[in-house]
């Protein structure tokens, strides 16, 4: 067997095992700290997932060679949004497919938290699988340059799947359901760069418009699912919170994509 592809392996394998210890330390802390923590951190989470979107997916995915212009990225965003929409109305549906659902308020909250932890984990999967499509890549170049890719990889995916593990706990998942299905989508990353090696010149044309996929997911989540729950605390003290935290989300993507890509 060709080392190479061991090296991908470990190197794909290595970033969901760190995100997955890092939302295993959260659930150490007390319950009560726990429950103080969700609110501010699913605002950090809005600003992870549009920092992740804006400032390192997209740019990947307009500069690849093989993509035909702009246009046809942001129309495959466009898309992602609008099947996004639909995933969810179809979750919803399933939870009040017998009642009206408005005359069942509570019922609604559950299916719409439900639509929203189902599809953090489809994003974050796609994701991951693009993450190891671009390690796996970057090692078929260069050796260094896929220890410099996934560490890379490794610093921005730690403070996003932090956030992502809040979404899940305020969508409902339980804790132990909730890293159980962290570890399987980080697997995912293992996946992508597996099939990359035994198929990059395909991986290649496709990646540009995965990404634009993975991006149109977290884009939806941070503003259809997300952003209206903070509007439930309208007080000035909260929104400075709320501001501040999202700029962080976006600041901690921002800084370790530009030192380390």
């Amino acid at each position: 067997m060709n080392p190479l592809i061991l090296w991908i392996i470990v190197f794909t394998a290595l970033g969901g095992v760190l995100s997955v210890m890092a939302a295993g330390a959260f659930l150490l802390l007390p319950e009560g700290v726990r429950t103080r923590m969700l609110s501010p951190m699913v605002s950090f989470a809005i600003g992870a997932l549009l920092g992740a979107a804006f400032l390192a997916i997209l740019p990947h995915a307009f500069e690849s060679p093989v993509v035909g212009g702009a246009h046809t990225v942001t129309l495959t965003v466009l898309c992602g949004i609008l099947i996004f929409f639909v995933l969810e109305k179809m979750v919803i549906w399933r939870h009040c497919h017998t009642h009206d659902c408005e005359a069942h308020v509570p019922d609604m909250d559950k299916a719409r938290q439900a639509a929203t932890g189902n599809l953090i984990l489809i994003g974050d999967g796609i994701h991951n699988m693009v993450d190891g499509v671009l390690i796996a890549a970057a090692f078929l170049t260069d050796f260094h340059l896929g220890v410099v890719t996934s560490i890379a990889v490794i610093a921005h995916e730690i403070p996003q799947e932090l956030g992502d593990f809040a979404v899940l706990l305020h969508s409902g998942f339980s804790r132990k359901r909730a890293l159980v299905y962290n570890v399987l989508t980080s697997l995912t990353t293992v996946i992508g760069g597996v099939v990359a090696y035994f198929s990059l010149s395909l991986a290649n044309r496709v990646v540009p418009y995965v990404l634009a996929i993975a991006a149109s997911s977290f884009i939806y989540i941070a503003v259809a699912d997300l952003i209206p729950g903070l509007h439930k605390r309208p007080e000035f003290s909260a929104t400075l919170q709320q501001i501040v935290l999202i700029a962080l989300g976006i600041g901690v993507i921002a800084v370790m994509h530009t030192l380390l890509h």
